[in-house]
């Protein structure tokens, strides 16, 4: 969905900012800084592999190149990261500078980050080097996040895909039916904070309220990886943390948590263009390939055992805007790579289904079409292989849409629907009232079908569509065709 007029995106580097707990450098007896400090911090860990950070600080001569060494102990191996051109041999680890940060002058500083297999654990390298020279830092671990907690008692079944229908553990059938929860996407990327309006539990319990059994909570790419253009209040270790929170909140109300990716990177100005700027600041028509396969393996790898969680890969695709044929879109949206139109590598569905299977996460993952996941006419076709098979189709519909119709959602949503779960990740109209999305929700529970209306802020309704005026629940006339709706159905 688009979004109300929001204040405009600071442009600063883009070189990673390490985010929670991080190791101290160690200054030196005589109280003389040393050649080179590394700030070393793990922002994520799981059973088999973490996510880890450096920050580099240089204090000594201006350099034009850089390369950190440091060795992995135990057998551990990066395998992938960003913002440095990562390699291993042996246990001994290899960060060289890209081509856009490799100028270091005196006193400047330089972030990246990257992902580690594990057999348990991920202590810290006990030295750094800077271009050959001894870096001085601390040799203590740091402290990482901890893991998710167990679901409560009463809390949402663990969903997966039995043919068309998304079915529990006990076999019975599921729907999706509740809200999107908008903020996370923008305020950080602004600057202004983490999420828009309360997320307390008082908050989260009025969500409940109205009978809704699901959460879809919109994210940053860049505000997640705790990139350097993100406000280090408000990215990388408590963002994580903060999700981590509203998830396990959203959980002890016996509600679905949906991690969905709603802004990336990448720079595109060609049809439909949100923003011009590269950072993760509007809607792009495809995720990109240097950070999107990396925050969906940090994302699963945070919450692979609970598999309660569901994932959405990307908003809303529009491929099909940069190309000029349907058959170059699909492959886009499937494949990635060098798409047309779009100036920047792309990470295709493929890619995203690859990413969060390869941490070891069964959880349940969406996938929306083209045209701001309003067209699902060949999702069949193109549809990403998953191993897991634990994959659904994702739509959203506005009153505005191409496809808004009963005669649409005939031709083109039910053929997905006999073959694959659908959730209308996003339905609503700017109308301020509710009568296009009563005949979405009689369609869709004609057939037994999922969907979350968009969205639970306190905007105008007109320009969000917001379903509420306050954060206790109270409806605006929008919402009220929701909540009325979900009551009769819930009880």
């Amino acid at each position: 969905m688009r979004h109300p007029p929001r204040l405009a995106l600071s442009v600063a580097g883009i070189a990673v900012a390490l985010a929670g707990t991080a190791i101290a450098p160690v200054v030196t007896a005589s109280g003389a800084a040393p050649a080179c400090t590394v700030e070393y911090s793990v922002t994520s860990q799981w059973g088999t592999g973490f996510q880890g950070a450096v920050r580099i600080t240089n204090n000594s001569a201006a350099v034009s190149g850089w390369s950190l060494t440091f060795d992995l102990p135990d057998g551990r191996k990066v395998s992938q990261g960003w913002n440095a051109k990562w390699s291993q041999t042996g246990s001994t680890v290899t960060a060289a500078n890209e081509s856009w940060n490799g100028s270091l002058a005196t006193g400047a500083e330089v972030g990246a980050g990257f992902i580690a297999s594990s057999t348990g654990g991920a202590p810290a390298p006990t030295a750094f080097r800077l271009n050959g020279t001894l870096c001085n830092t601390d040799t203590e671990p740091s402290p990482t996040p901890s893991p998710t907690q167990p679901p409560p008692s009463g809390a949402p079944p663990a969903l997966h895909v039995d043919g068309d229908k998304l079915v529990d553990t006990d076999g019975r059938t599921r729907r999706l039916l509740g809200v999107n929860r908008s903020g996370g996407e923008f305020m950080c990327v602004q600057g202004r904070g983490i999420f828009d309006g309360p997320v307390d539990d008082a908050s989260v319990k009025a969500i409940a309220d109205w009978k809704a059994n699901t959460v879809r909570i919109p994210l940053n790419e860049e505000c997640w990886l705790g990139l350097s253009n993100i406000d280090p209040r408000y990215g990388g270790g408590d963002y994580v943390a903060a999700v981590r929170d509203l998830v396990s909140r959203i959980e002890a109300h016996g509600m679905t948590p949906v991690l969905e990716l709603h802004w990336t990177y990448g720079q595109y100005t060609g049809n439909s263009a949100g923003c011009s700027d590269v950072h993760a600041g509007c809607q792009k028509p495809m995720p990109d390939a240097r950070y999107g396969p990396a925050f969906w393996a940090s994302v699963a790898s945070a919450f692979k055992d609970d598999p309660a969680v569901a994932f959405d890969l990307f908003n809303e695709p529009y491929p099909d805007r940069a190309t000029s044929t349907a058959a170059q879109a699909w492959t886009c949206w499937r494949d990635g790579g060098t798409c047309p139109g779009i100036g920047y590598e792309v990470a295709g569905m493929q890619d995203l289904v690859d990413a969060v299977r390869g941490t070891g996460a069964r959880n349940l993952i969406l996938a929306g079409g083209l045209a701001y996941s309003n067209d699902l006419s060949q999702w069949l076709t193109y549809r990403p292989s998953d191993p897991a098979g634990n994959l659904a189709a994702a739509w959203h519909v506005y009153n505005f849409n191409s496809c808004a119709t009963e005669s649409c959602w005939n031709s083109t949503l039910a053929p997905v629907a006999e073959r694959v779960p659908l959730v209308a990740g996003e339905i609503g109209e700017n109308t301020c009232a509710h009568s296009f999305v009563d005949r979405v929700m009689a369609w869709f529970d004609a057939r037994n079908l999922s969907y979350l209306g968009w969205t639970w802020n306190t905007w105008d309704c007109s320009s969000g569509p917001s379903l509420i005026s306050d954060y206790d629940g109270t409806p605006t006339s929008y919402g009220t065709g929701l909540r009325d709706h979900l009551r009769s159905l819930n009880g």
